[in-house]
């Protein structure tokens, strides 16, 4: 008898060359892109890009490699990593960036971790001055 245990399957979703999707995709493991995502992508895993793979719109996960062509907004929780065929137009939130020479990136970028220790930092100090004063 098979056994069904969700907890110990890891899972990766490939949407492949060929294939085109217009919506939003949730999922909680890795993905893989290949064809075309016109729409927004949430994954709790990795997501990567391939080389003929092409994303528009905003995609937030854990780790991601791209390798083709994104037109995002894109917030990573820890590594980015933009390989020298990738082609990334948006905006970048991420708490790591690793970008391979020949990869293009036009846009602005927001390294996560330190922009947020300072602002929490900020306002701990103002939070601790009101208090001191009233």
């Amino acid at each position: 008898m098979a056994r069904n245990n969700d907890s110990e399957v890891s899972s990766i979703n490939i949407i492949r060359s060929g294939t085109e999707i217009t919506g939003d995709i949730i999922c909680k493991g890795d993905i893989r892109i290949d064809g075309k995502l016109v729409g927004n992508l949430k994954s709790e895993g990795k997501v990567v890009v391939g080389e003929q793979g092409v994303v528009e719109g905003n995609i937030s996960c854990a780790y991601a490699t791209i390798s083709g062509g994104v037109k995002v907004n894109i917030t990573v929780n820890e590594l980015l990593t933009l390989k020298s065929t990738a082609n990334l137009v948006g905006e970048i939130t991420t708490n790591k960036l690793q970008i391979e020479p020949g990869a293009n990136f036009s846009g602005s970028c927001k390294m996560g971790a330190v922009i947020k220790g300072i602002e929490n930092a900020s306002q701990e100090r103002r939070q601790n001055q009101r208090e001191k004063s009233a």
